[in-house]
């Protein structure tokens, strides 16, 4: 009799599992949704928790114990958009790194890089002007927005060594001039001054970036 039901019941135990895994997933998708619709729309500052509950159809403490508090939502809506994923990826094990770090030339380099920014910039920048504006007044958002500015300058640093590697770049230049020019360009404010402000498309700005720092960083 033992045998039989443990038959029956152990492969419905583990659908339900299965369902009580998705059902997670996508009740934790539509609160970091419902967050950045309102951060973006009303601002981190004037955004409660409870709003954002209400929005997302689920009970305030359903949002503590499945991403945090209003600090922990802003963090994983930025490094979601940095990641493209659903989680934080660090730099090194993203796939557009990787080929990057594969590619022999400094225009591969240059150019995969250049089409991983446009697309980053397009989940990125209004989350991160959200962010910006919140660091202004919140000290948990402020650190939040050193640490990232901190972390892509380290990033860069990394990124020009790389493209030093090739044997392409101007030899007056130094590897930390060569960051801070990357740095400065992929930023979401250079972003939001020519495709939120000058209407350029992204195609246009994907171009325009590889084109300048072709021009500006590497040996005629």
């Amino acid at each position: 009799m033992g045998t039989t039901v443990n038959r029956q019941f152990g492969p419905k135990r583990r659908y339900n599992s299965t369902r009580r895994a998705e059902n997670a997933a996508a009740t934790r998708r539509f609160i970091l949704e419902s967050a950045r619709e309102l951060f973006i729309g009303q601002g981190y500052g004037r955004t409660t928790v409870a709003q954002i509950a209400e929005r997302a159809s689920v009970a305030v403490d359903t949002i503590y114990a499945t991403v945090g508090r209003k600090p922990a939502l802003m963090r994983e809506l930025v490094e979601s958009s940095i990641s493209g994923r659903d989680h934080a990826v660090p730099a090194g094990q993203r796939e557009y790194v990787q080929r990057i770090e594969a590619a022999d030339t400094a225009t591969e380099k240059l150019e995969l890089y250049a089409a991983a920014i446009t697309s980053i910039q397009q989940r990125l920048a209004p989350i991160f002007l959200a962010l910006r504006d919140a660091a202004a007044t919140d000290d948990d958002c402020k650190s939040l927005w050193h640490e990232i500015g901190e972390r892509r300058a380290a990033n860069m640093r990394l990124f020009a060594a790389s493209l030093r590697s090739t044997g392409e770049l101007r030899s007056d230049l130094t590897d930390q001039q060569v960051a801070d020019v990357i740095w400065s360009m992929n930023a979401t404010e250079y972003w939001v001054l020519l495709v939120g402000e000058r209407g350029w498309t992204p195609k246009q700005f994907q171009k325009w970036l590889l084109d300048a720092w072709a021009r500006l960083l590497m040996a005629a």
